[in-house]
């Protein structure tokens, strides 16, 4: 049985920034919201590590720089979590589409 997409999603983005279970019901805004928070985190205490991260997930360099220097600062690390977000939930559908193909 396949998990929804957002859950996949959540699941491959908790491997890089740590983040816990969602106990209770499970939603996107959530799941985006305690990543926000895990962002905000290294963003004061390791940003090295932050950048890192983006890399591995291949955000593109233009989309980090344009949050980084045109997001409102009490933003950068929401804008910065949807679009993580969105490109860890583009590479499940990606998996999908193409795994769909070879059964």
């Amino acid at each position: 049985m396949e998990l929804p997409i957002s859950q996949e999603t959540y699941s491959l983005i908790t491997k890089d920034f740590q983040l816990p279970e969602v106990k209770e019901a499970f939603s996107e805004e959530k799941a985006i919201e305690i990543l926000a928070k895990a962002i905000s985190q290294l963003m004061d205490r390791n940003l090295e590590r932050l950048l890192q991260i983006c890399y591995r997930i291949d955000l593109s360099e233009n989309k980090l720089k344009q949050i980084l220097h045109e997001s409102e600062p009490d933003r950068v690390a929401v804008d910065l979590a949807k679009a993580l977000w969105d490109r860890q939930k583009q590479k499940v559908e990606i998996r999908r589409k193409y795994s769909e193909g070879k059964s």
